[in-house]
This record gives C-alpha cells, sequence and structure tokens, in this order.
C-alpha cells in the first residue's frame, strides 16, 4: 500500500519516525513535506498535496492512504478534507483510528504530534492503515450522502 504522508514543524520529528517505521513494514511511503524544519512554516500546502495523491491514486487504482500531521491535528485535518474524495479523521485513541476505517471508510488520517508520544501515535496510525472498511450497506450509504453533497450541493434525508 502506499502511503502518502504530510505535517506541519510540529510534527516533524513524528513524520520521519513515520517514515522509516513504516516503510520498514512493506508500506511505500510518499513524502509531501516539508523538507527542512521551519517554525514557521505554513501545513496547508502540504496536508492538500497528500490529500490530492490519495484521491489521484485511489482514481488510477493504486491502493493509498493518506496521513497528515501537526501539533494537534485540526488543522492538518481540515486542509485535507477541502480535497473532493477526502475523508480525514482526526483520530485520538484505538477506538478512533479503527473506526474511523471500519465506518467511514476515511482516506486521511490526522494526528496531533503534540498531543501523543511517538509510540502513541505510531499504533494509532498503524491501527488506522491495518483496518478494512467493512463496506456494510449503512456505512456506504452515508458515506454516498457526503459524496453527494461535496459534488452537488444537494442534501438527502
Amino acid at each position: 500500500m502506499r502511503v502518502h504522508i504530510a505535517t506541519d514543524h510540529a510534527g516533524m520529528e513524528l513524520s520521519s519516525h513515520l517514515i522509516t517505521e513504516l516503510a520498514a513494514r512493506g508500506y511505500e511511503m510518499v513524502d509531501h513535506g516539508p523538507s527542512s524544519y521551519d517554525p514557521e512554516d505554513d501545513y496547508p500546502a502540504f496536508c492538500i498535496k497528500a490529500a490530492t495523491a490519495v484521491v489521484k491514486d485511489h482514481a488510477a487504482g493504486v491502493d493509498a492512504l493518506g496521513i497528515v500531521l501537526g501539533g494537534s491535528g485540526n488543522g492538518e485535518q481540515i486542509a485535507a478534507n477541502k480535497v473532493a474524495g477526502v475523508r480525514a479523521a482526526l483520530v485520538w485513541n484505538l477506538d478512533t483510528a479503527v473506526l474511523a476505517r471500519q465506518h467511514n471508510d476515511a482516506n486521511v488520517v490526522a494526528v496531533g504530534g503534540r498531543q501523543h508520544t511517538v509510540d502513541e501515535a505510531t499504533e494509532l496510525i498503524k491501527a488506522f492503515l491495518a483496518e478494512p472498511f467493512t463496506h456494510a450497506e449503512r456505512h456506504e450509504r452515508r458515506i454516498g450522502k457526503i459524496a453527494t453533497y461535496e459534488t452537488t450541493g444537494a442534501l438527502s434525508d
């Protein structure tokens, strides 16, 4: 599986660790930046590039997920979710990591690097990457309603 990763300055250490750790586990890691530490960097471009790459890979039939990191993960999740076709989930424990995949078919995970130890964050992300979507009808229906709104602006009950 290909994994696109992006961060801001607050997630640089975690990003570096994850790239090494996940590559050793067989994931194809694609780093969308930044390439060097800058405490004044702006995360939206990095996160949007990673999210866009996930969507493009899916369209090309490539199995891919994304990781966006920051201090809290909130802004990074918001930026990623601006990309059509992205369902980015902010996770903070194993349940939210697993359910994001099982119920929401989330394709990007957001984690706050200042909210967890490196080991805790790594476990959350490994759980997210390993968990499949259930394909339960109710979850597919709900995701479909979100996608319809995203593309047409139409709401349905």
